[in-house]
């Protein structure tokens, strides 16, 4: 699929999974186009979107956590092996993001347990809006950064397809 092809195909699907009942703030400042690696990796996250969430679990088969679902994305998309857990992944030594700076490939992290520490993570898509696992009983989904909830949860984000190789080919 050429490329223009390939970033009509994910607009049109983050237009179809539109879950907000408000419009996306445009960021302030400009996002520059998704790299063909990031494109991979978008296209592989939203294709998983629909598949069960399973606490530990890292397959299409077997269902999904938000790591496992992270991991397996960039493995399989970007030939890049991530540290298992949210925790490990939110130190990677990858370049740290500002919110409005955010571009599609973007790891985002949250503090769903209360405090500050990380314990869950998505990736940026565009729009404001990131791929997950979120919760027992679930399914991999779109969801807005601007929504309550996750807004208030947001901790940080990081760039693991900048420059060089943060993790090795498995």
């Amino acid at each position: 699929m050429t490329s223009p092809a390939r970033l009509a195909f994910l607009l049109a699907a983050l237009l179809l999974s539109a879950c907000s009942s408000r419009a996306p703030v445009p960021p302030s400042v400009a996002v520059p186009s998704p790299s063909p690696l990031a494109e991979d990796v978008l296209f592989r996250a939203i294709g998983l979107v629909g598949t069960p969430y399973r606490w530990g679990g890292n397959t299409p088969d077997g269902g999904f956590d938000c790591s496992g679902l992270i991991g397996y994305v960039y493995r399989d998309a970007a030939g890049l092996a991530l540290p298992r857990s949210t925790r490990e992944m939110s130190a990677l030594p990858a370049p740290r993001v500002p919110r409005q700076q955010l571009s599609p490939g973007d790891l985002v992290f949250f503090a769903t347990g209360g405090g500050r520490q990380v314990s869950h993570a998505g990736i940026y898509v565009g729009e404001q809006r990131f791929v997950h696992a979120p919760s027992s009983g679930g399914t991999v989904r779109l969801d807005s950064l601007d929504d309550g909830y996750w807004r208030q949860r947001y901790l940080d984000a990081r760039r693991p397809l900048a420059g060089e190789r943060l993790a090795h080919r498995p």
